[in-house]
């Protein structure tokens, strides 16, 4: 081939290139591909910051599918002992050893969980329990899963209206004798000699208390009146640290409009942080006839009030409280 035929086919070769370098740019500008790299840039800087928070409002999910696995635990250990019906109280009370072993686990894994004053527990006869109501009282599961391992009791607890309407959580609750909350019903648990654990704040303080840990009882003394128509002692009982495991965005305004408008609990908590925790039970209260509800709630909640006093920093400090489990003594404050 002659040196023009050369030439004209390198021409040829170079516009068919020029023109597809020129469409390539054209079809990059129209697709928007010369950005793409800033756009990856973004996305990736967006990750990094919004990772962190994903995973603290994803871990208090996690505490909601421990539960449901118990309750799967519970259906499956039903299923398989079904010809042993007769024997179901020895059978749940295998079931209850279990999962309080699983959740005590937990709390010492995860939480390096103490119990202090464990002794004022009676072995036999009533108690009532009155506690600080954290944002999740994941404190009082270990608390209880401790009175089954080490009392070989069942603490039976008040729990708000809502918990029974969630799909699934019968079972769990009937195994563990959690009621509602009436009055009648609980006098009726502690005259039939069993222990009874409840928060006087309840939803309301889970949701709206903060790192400075008020107590929202308002004016409630029904506990109370429990106790002195059942003439039972009443126990406090507080968790140093439980604010800092767990934090619910209550305070916001709009949570808390909600809440106090409509009684939706539906604040987002986010946590799930292995702070240290260490539950305090202070003195028994004992009954005393010419105490009257007013008094005896009054009594109770400086109890619980001095607990928290001596016990918490305030504010309350997420990084403090992870520090706290490197300290292998309590440090009463």
């Amino acid at each position: 081939m002659s040196d023009s035929g050369n030439q004209s086919c390198l021409m040829g070769a170079e516009d068919t290139v020029s023109f597809l370098v020129c469409v390539f740019h054209v079809w990059e500008e129209w697709a928007g591909l010369g950005q793409l790299e800033d756009y990856l840039s973004v996305l990736e800087y967006l990750l990094w910051v919004f990772t962190p928070l994903a995973i603290v409002f994803i871990l208090p999910f996690l505490i909601v599918i421990l539960l449901y696995l118990s309750i799967l635990f519970l259906h499956v250990y039903k299923r398989k002992n079904q010809l042993r019906e007769a024997y179901s109280n020895n059978l749940w009370d295998g079931a209850r050893k279990t999962l309080a072993t699983l959740w005590d686990g937990h709390g010492a894994i995860w939480h390096g969980y103490e119990i202090h004053g464990m002794e004022k527990i009676p072995d036999k006869g009533p108690a009532l329990i009155v506690y600080y109501h954290g944002a999740i009282p994941i404190d009082y599961y270990y608390f209880l899963a401790n009175v089954i391992i080490q009392k070989g009791r069942t603490c039976h607890s008040v729990a708000d209206h809502f918990l029974f309407k969630i799909p699934g959580f019968k079972l769990l609750l009937e195994v563990f004798s959690v009621i509602h909350g009436p009055q009648e019903e609980c006098v009726r648990a502690l005259k039939n000699g069993h222990l009874l654990g409840i928060s006087p704040g309840g939803v309301r303080e889970a949701l709206l208390s903060d790192e400075t840990y008020p107590l929202l009882w308002g004016q409630r003394k029904g506990f109370a009146q429990v106790a002195i128509d059942s003439q039972v002692p009443i126990i406090p009982m507080f968790t140093q640290n439980v604010r800092e495991g767990f934090r619910s965005l209550g305070t916001l305004w709009f949570f808390r409009w909600l809440y106090e408008r409509f009684r939706l609990p539906v604040a987002p908590v986010y946590g799930g942080f292995p702070v240290k925790f260490r539950t305090f039970l202070g003195d028994p209260i004992p009954y005393e006839s010419n105490v009257d509800a007013a008094e005896l709630a009054e009594r109770v909640q400086q109890a619980v009030r001095s607990l928290i006093d001596q016990h918490q920093q305030i504010p309350g400090n997420i990084l403090r409280a992870l520090l706290e489990r490197f300290h292998t003594k309590c440090k009463e404050r």
